[in-house]
């Protein structure tokens, strides 16, 4: 999704350039990839001349929030806190972001 964010429209051949810049990555692995993300409504698919182009199907938050509240689902059967603990305990948050977390709770509490 990152790269389709940069490029704002790509086709499979264009993730793959992209990613396998980064990394060693399969051709096939990026086209399931991104059939996945179309499939779950993340990406759209339009046909120019042979290759499909994908595009965003929502703003980047949107996508992002949905991403996550399905990785929480998944992983943490629902529980956000689970999430929320586990990334605390592993000293993840940086003190700014727990000073975030403090104020949000206490905005709820109130």
């Amino acid at each position: 999704m990152k790269v389709i964010w940069r490029l704002e429209s790509a086709t499979v051949r264009d993730v793959y350039e992209a990613l396998r810049a980064e990394r060693t990555i399969a051709y096939t692995t990026v086209m399931t990839m991104m059939r996945i993300l179309e499939e779950k409504g993340y990406l759209l698919k339009s046909s120019s001349d042979r290759a499909h182009v994908y595009t965003p199907s929502k703003p980047r938050q949107q996508v992002m929030g949905a991403m996550v509240r399905d990785f929480v689902d998944r992983v943490f059967d629902g529980a956000s806190a689970s999430l929320l603990l586990h990334l605390a305990r592993d000293n993840k948050l940086t003190p700014k972001q727990r000073k975030i977390v403090r104020e949000l709770i206490e905005d709820i509490e109130e």
